[in-house]
């Protein structure tokens, strides 16, 4: 049981890991995604673009239930993707890319569960103890 004290800016984390998501939507759906100039560089970015969404969440939600649910939220919607970027007729279905998602959600799991998933909590208590704008 986490007995962290509440994010005092919750809104702003879950506004900015909102735009996290809608930015890994449209790049997934945009006509030239940026490319990763390694072979396989396109697997890298999903593991990494969905890892980061998975580790953002677990920032915020501490229960394993939420977790559980977001890990579960972030695989559909890689998989959604991957049949949306079929339809599209300009991007191409691949599941390899759909594992490589599901890879990055674990590890934004497991990175969570050890110090870097405190960060926030960090960021705010740094922040509470020295105001901005003062010497």
């Amino acid at each position: 049981m986490d007995r962290s004290p509440a994010l005092r800016w919750r809104a702003t984390w879950l506004a900015l890991g909102w735009l996290l998501l809608l930015a890994i939507v449209g790049l997934s759906l945009a006509p030239r995604p940026p490319q990763i100039d390694l072979p396989q560089g396109d697997k890298l970015g999903h593991a990494v673009a969905y890892g980061a969404a998975m580790w953002w969440f677990c920032q915020i939600y501490r229960s394993g239930r939420a977790r559980a649910g977001y890990a579960i939220g972030f695989v559909a919607l890689g998989i959604a993707i991957e049949f949306a970027q079929r339809a599209t007729g300009y991007r191409s279905y691949e599941e390899l890319d759909m594992l490589a998602d599901a890879a990055g959600v674990a590890l934004g799991w497991v990175i969570a569960r050890f110090e870097g998933g405190r960060l926030f909590a960090r960021i705010e208590a740094i922040l509470a103890r020295k105001p901005i704008g003062k010497s």
